[in-house]
């Protein structure tokens, strides 16, 4: 929401190559309580005050030598192609309004001045530039909040595969369907396999593995449970029985949707014997 005080305070260019136009709008515009007015008869000053000040709101004459108030709004444009342009029109031509709306002024004055009516067009006009500002603000001020956030995620990412990598042998993940999606660490030297027969699932990837156990932990996956230091064992074409111990986890998105697993695992074999 918007303090009153803040439309008061709001930033004004009047643009008129008459005098009196802009000494009557000055003191019209004081007189209702405005803080923060200033003027220009010269309307090729107008790009390059604005450039300076970035005004909240710009009264701008269409009828001007030299240079007229739709080459000002072009000039605008250019200026700041995609945001919000702040410009009232005055003209006396009611064939300019539509002109000018079509051309990129948010409003128009008709002359001679109802003072009642510009106020209130002012007023109005305002409270939108100034709410489409704290918009605009808000947004990067999100944008901005997300990339930390992602950044720190990130961070903490791999601050947890690292020492995951340090305290296992191997890290794993697996997406939704339950398909290896990311091994690393040592993991296929000790198997004898290759990444492609691990993540493949490939016959020799999955023969000799231990079928109760095996299908033990397949449950827990199924499920979506965690599990912690789960042991199964592989027969190893020599006839030796290998161990392994693995931990994992659920993983979900933002919207709590369910993506993959991810753990670690060592070779226990040893201890087991």
């Amino acid at each position: 929401m918007l303090e009153v005080i803040e439309i008061f305070k709001a930033n004004i260019l009047i643009v008129d190559d008459q005098k009196a136009n802009v000494m009557l709008l000055e003191q019209m515009l004081r007189n209702a309580g405005y803080t923060s007015i200033n003027s220009t008869m010269d309307p090729r000053d107008v790009c390059a005050l604005h450039a300076e000040h970035n005004y909240d709101l710009i009264l701008l004459d269409l009828q001007m030598p030299g240079m007229d108030g739709f080459e000002v709004i072009e000039g605008l444009k250019d200026l700041a192609a995609d945001a919000y342009l702040p410009v009232l029109v005055i003209t006396a031509q009611p064939g300019h309004k539509l002109r000018a709306l079509q051309a990129g002024a948010k409003d128009f004055i008709s002359k001679p001045f109802d003072l009642i009516e510009v106020q209130t067009r002012i007023h109005n006009m305002l409270e939108v530039r100034l709410l489409y500002q704290k918009l605009e603000a808000y947004n990067k001020r999100l944008e901005q909040t997300v990339l930390e956030r992602t950044a720190e995620l990130r961070a903490s990412e791999a601050r947890f595969k690292s020492f995951t990598e340090l305290s296992s042998d191997w890290y794993w993940e697996q997406d939704q369907l339950g398909n290896f999606t990311s091994v690393s660490g040592p993991v296929f030297e000790m198997l004898g396999i290759d990444a492609g027969d691990m993540l493949g699932d490939s016959p020799k990837g999955l023969s000799g593995w231990n079928v109760a156990e095996r299908a033990q932990l397949e449950a827990n996956i199924a499920c979506r449970r965690p599990f912690l230091d789960f042991v199964y064992s592989r027969n190893n074409e020599d006839g030796t029985i290998q161990y392994l111990q693995v931990s994992g986890e659920p993983m979900f998105d933002t919207s709590s949707r369910f993506t993959g697993y991810r753990g670690i695992g060592m070779d226990v074999t040893h201890r087991m014997r």
